[in-house]
């Protein structure tokens, strides 16, 4: 297969997968080096296709190919100790975490994608948090961060927010708003 061939089912693997694809297991399947993957995802971005890379590998975000979610935009505040609280909370209500987000005075806004899904997803990330030198980008903005939740209905956005709130990790406002 070509390098042409490759990149196409590159895409192909990733519009057929429920799951983030890792660079690793690119490199396996397709019987070359995971250097070769990164290039090849890079020259794929560079051709507009709309690969993010996340913690757990990339996914192919095309709209197109799925069932429409609702999503929401949600700001929230609490101290590093809840992150698992506030993922367990709002996984628990059948919501997904795509994202978080954080507007600092200085670089303004700041974005990371984590696509948390379930309870394991949030373990794996509160265990990286926990295991590296690093802090949480909430840290940045005293706590207060954003999440883009999403769910199946408004309803089950509703509960999530609901849910927050009985915590007091939802700040209410102009800057929690539906998409």
């Amino acid at each position: 297969m070509d390098a042409a061939q490759r990149r196409e089912r590159i895409i192909a693997m990733l519009d057929e997968s429920d799951r983030p694809i890792s660079g690793s297991e690119f490199a396996k399947r397709l019987g070359v080096s995971r250097q070769v993957v990164v290039q090849d995802m890079a020259l794929l971005r560079a051709s507009n296709r709309n690969i993010l890379s996340t913690n757990k590998g990339y996914i192919h975000f095309n709209p197109g190919l799925k069932k429409q979610q609702k999503r929401r935009c949600i700001k929230v505040c609490h101290h590093t100790a809840q992150i698992r609280d506030e993922l367990y909370t709002i996984v628990d209500a059948g919501a997904r975490v795509l994202d978080v987000m954080v507007e600092h005075s200085i670089y303004g806004s700041i974005s990371v994608d984590l696509l948390i899904e379930n309870r394991q997803d949030a373990d794996e990330f509160v265990k990286r948090i926990e295991a590296g030198d690093t802090r949480p980008l909430k840290e940045l903005t005293d706590n207060v961060h954003y999440h883009t939740i999403e769910g199946a209905s408004e309803a089950v956005l509703d509960q999530a927010v609901a849910n927050l709130k009985k915590k007091g990790y939802f700040m209410e406002g102009e800057d929690s708003t539906n998409e």
